[in-house]
Order: structure tokens, then C-alpha cells, then sequence
């Protein structure tokens, strides 16, 4: 997912619950919980929701007041999403993934694994029931259930030939070996995107590929570029972004090929947002916000020069979640 923090199918797991989770820490309680390292921002309808450092999971209903939440981990989080204004998951390092039922004020942990030594990067719910959750070196689960079971997936369509040939003669002769190179041989996978037609999976080793039933099969794009992609938008007008690691940004328009935007600003982009206006805001490190329309690319760096990993478009504002906190700064029309 950030940088900052670091057609094939086979099913290999399925975990409930809690499942490989001992009893959790909570959460420590925090004064300035809006000031500690914020990753993820998300508006469910009702109240800003965003989560952070050692467990943070903060609330506000008018970007000013901010609550801290009843969270069953101290892991650093990493994704947020909700499906409306009740449920939510968000997701983090130990391959931590907590859901809410009450719109973020309380949270109950779904499922850990701090042996896996792998992060959750980001999670997408397409209903209250059907949702993945993605991260380090090809970590993909899938639930049909709400997250009362989470099965483990390896999108081996997603490798290149090369190592799928391998994989492939290595599962007959030595099937121990097989399952250990399965567990790092895929790149990260930073960001799962839903849009109207297709689902979007972009992350390390200019990994962009794309869904169009709904997750069950995976084919990856052409490569546009060798390094780490970790986010991407498209617009009401099918206009799509994808951008990564030093700024590298490209854009397309239907089904022409990606271009690059040209950028001398190498600040990494973490995530996109877009106004209903046409207005492209790519939220990168060093405090840069890029804004695109039509075409043209414009640089605004924010002077603490603090990492921005996410914000959201709230009352006219621009609501972020940094590095050091929440950030706030208002939109002129």
C-alpha cells in the first residue's frame, strides 16, 4: 500500500476467526491520537474513520473533534475500508485484519499471524460479506463470509513464465520446497482497487493487473514500468491514474496505452483521489500534493514536508492522513 511502510487459482488455507491469534493487546489510549502516524483515511457516511500507528483507529464527525476507538491490536494499520456506515475492516502488519459493525467506534480482531512475518497493505470489501485483503510478497485472501473465514490464495497468474515454469516442475519433484518458494516468490501487492467493471491489483515490480470476474481469475497488464506502483484511480470520465515510487505517473482514456505524465518531482505517490470536478489529487512523501486536470500537472508541497499517505475529500476540506497525524486544509474553488 504505502511506501513508506514498507488465469490460475489454488487455494492453500482457510483460516476462521481469530484463527493462529493469541489473546490480543489493546490499543493504547492516546490524548493526541490524531497526531501519531495516520496511514489510512476513509468518510463511511457518517464520521471520518482513520487508522495508524501501535493500533490507532480514530474517529470525527466534523474533521476537528477526533475520538480514539476500542481496537483489539497494536500492530501498525495500514488500510481502512467500510462497505456503509456500520461496517468496516481495516488491516495491517502481522497479517492483522479487524472489522467494525458500529461505524468505527468499536473494533473486533478477525484474524493475525505475527509468525507469517508479512504486512496486510490494503483491504476492499465489495459487499458486507465478499472482500480480499492483499500485502507483502503476493499475500491475497479472500472471504465470502464477512471475514468469519479468510481464505489464502497465490495468484500463480501473476507470475511471469519463466517462474511459473519453475514452480510448476518444482511442485512435482520437491512439493516442501514448492510451498516455501509460494510464499515470497510473487511481488508486494500494494493496492486492490474496485471500479464499475473490473477489479485493479498494482504493487512492486510494476505489477498492474486487473479482474474482470469479480476476483476469480487475474491477468496481468503489459508492463509500463519497473518499479513499485502503490496507487490507482479512475474518474467518471474512465480517465485511470496509476503512480509510484519518485512520482513516476501515467494516465489513460479507454483503451489506449498508458502514457507517462511528465514530472520532475520525485516525491512518491501513495494514493489518488479525484473531485467531481475533474480535479486529480495524487498524495505523496515529502508533503507534495500533485494536482492533474487536463492534461497538466501541478506540484504543491506542504511546508513540514511530512509524508501524506491518504486523504479525503470532506466539507470543502482536504482531510489527510500524515505521517504525523491529521491535516486539514481547505479547498478554494
Amino acid at each position: 500500500m504505502k511506501y513508506l511502510l514498507f488465469a490460475g487459482f489454488s487455494s492453500l488455507a482457510c483460516f476462521t476467526a481469530h484463527s493462529l491469534a493469541a489473546d490480543p493487546l489493546y490499543a493504547i489510549s492516546a490524548i493526541k491520537a490524531d497526531k501519531t502516524l495516520l496511514t489510512d483515511i476513509e468518510f463511511n457516511g457518517d464520521q471520518l474513520v482513520a487508522v495508524g500507528k501501535h493500533g490507532t483507529v480514530i474517529t470525527s464527525p466534523d474533521a476537528k473533534n477526533w475520538e480514539q476507538a476500542n481496537v483489539p491490536t497494536q500492530v501498525l494499520l495500514t488500510a481502512v475500508n467500510f462497505v456503509d456506515t456500520q461496517n468496516g475492516w481495516a488491516c495491517g502488519h502481522d497479517a492483522t485484519i479487524i472489522n467494525t459493525d458500529n461505524g468505527g467506534n468499536d473494533w473486533q480482531l478477525q484474524y493475525s499471524n505475527a509468525t507469517l512475518d508479512k504486512p496486510c497493505l490494503d483491504i476492499l470489501f465489495k459487499d458486507a460479506q465478499h472482500g480480499f485483503a492483499v500485502g507483502a510478497y503476493g499475500m491475497f485472501y479472500e472471504t465470502h463470509d464477512g471475514g468469519k473465514q479468510w481464505q489464502k490464495r497465490f495468484l500463480d497468474t501473476l507470475l511471469f513464465e519463466d517462474d511459473r515454469d519453475y514452480l510448476n516442475d518444482l511442485k512435482e519433484s520437491d512439493p516442501q520446497a514448492y510451498e516455501a518458494e509460494t510464499a515470497s516468490i510473487l511481488p508486494h501487492f500494494n493496492r486492490i482497487v474496485a471500479t464499475n467493471e473490473k477489479l485493479v491489483l498494482v504493487g512492486e515490480m510494476g505489477l498492474l493487473a486487473h479482474s474482470l470476474d469479480n476476483g476469480q481469475t487475474w491477468q496481468r497488464d503489459d508492463e509500463i514500468y519497473p518499479g513499485s506502483f502503490f496507487a490507482y484511480g479512475i474518474n467518471e470520465q474512465n480517465e485511470e491514474l496509476v503512480a509510484g515510487l519518485r512520482g513516476n505517473i501515467f494516465s489513460r482514456h479507454g483503451d489506449v496505452m498508458w502514457q507517462p505524465i511528465e514530472n520532475i518531482k520525485t516525491a512518491t505517490v501513495n494514493s489518488i483521489i479525484h473531485d467531481d470536478k475533474g480535479n486529480w489529487l495524487l498524495l505523496a512523501n515529502s508533503g507534495v500534493i500533485f494536482h492533474y486536470k487536463d492534461s497538466q500537472l501541478q506540484v504543491e508541497q506542504l511546508p513540514d514536508g511530512k509524508a501524506i499517505l491518504d486523504a479525503v475529500i470532506f466539507e470543502q476540506q482536504l482531510v489527510m492522513a500524515s505521517e504525523n497525524g491529521i491535516k486539514v486544509k481547505r479547498i478554494t474553488p
